[in-house]
């Protein structure tokens, strides 16, 4: 059977919780997580749920990319960095 034990939990991020404190929201904090026996690590992301208003998912990954593009929306299947985010919310 698989161990896994969390390494890190990861905390909203402030900069996007001020951008959608008009919407009606739902936040599932993230986690790093540590396969015990191995070198591995899996990333379970931030997640912020727009419900009201609009129907939008954002996933934040906490990761170390070249371009910069932490956050993934699962409706338009895209990834984008914080100030594309602020775009998009600021047009809802």
């Amino acid at each position: 059977m698989f161990e896994f034990e969390v390494i890190q939990d990861l905390k909203p991020n402030d900069e996007i919780l001020k951008l959608i404190k008009d919407y009606n929201y739902i936040i599932k904090n993230g986690e790093i997580k540590h396969l015990k026996g191995t070198n591995l690590q899996f990333i379970n992301p931030t997640e912020y749920s727009i419900t009201y208003t609009t129907t939008l998912t954002i996933y934040e990954y906490k990761v170390n990319e070249i371009a910069n593009k932490n956050f993934y929306i699962k409706e338009y299947k895209q990834k984008y960095n914080l100030k594309e985010i602020k775009q998009i919310l600021i047009k809802f």
